[in-house]
């Protein structure tokens, strides 16, 4: 099954993939890896803003770490590489949050779920998942991802 197809099965639809806020390349292909940059988390294309521990809970965190995960997947398919995706190897989450707020991990979930549900055993993977008092553009998460991909 293509992960196209996945995704329809699923009912998932991707964003379009957003163009950089800075001087920077969306993605980078190095050999057989895939360096996608920091994607942010846009719901119904408005980006989510604010902090987890404060103005954001927990699942609008998950949620727009889902986001950010979808725009990983944007990102891979408008460089034409969605369909070589080997291995979802490593994703760096990163979560705008009060200093007392320690469910990172949980908030990143929401990326990481998504890959293992879209992409199967090939979207399991390392992480880290870290706080940081503010994000780009106020986003609540952001997620990068480095992606193993098939030969073309």
């Amino acid at each position: 099954m293509t992960i196209e197809a996945r995704l329809e099965e699923l009912g998932i639809t991707l964003p379009e993939a957003a163009a950089p806020v800075a001087s920077y390349q969306p993605f980078v292909v190095s050999g057989q890896t895939a360096y996608i940059s920091g994607q942010l988390p846009f719901v119904e294309g408005r980006l989510v803003t604010g902090k987890l521990g404060a103005d954001v809970s927990l699942e609008q965190g998950q949620a727009a770490a889902r986001a950010s995960g979808l725009m990983i997947m944007a990102q891979l398919k408008a460089a034409g590489l969605l369909e070589r995706v080997e291995q979802i190897v490593k994703l760096g989450g990163f979560v705008a949050s009060t200093p007392d707020f320690t469910d990172q991990p949980k908030v990143v979930n929401g990326t990481s779920d998504l890959m293992f549900e879209v992409f199967g055993d090939a979207g399991r993977h390392a992480r880290s998942a870290v706080g940081v008092p503010v994000l780009p553009l106020d986003a609540a998460v952001e997620v990068d991802a480095i992606v193993a991909l098939r030969p073309a």
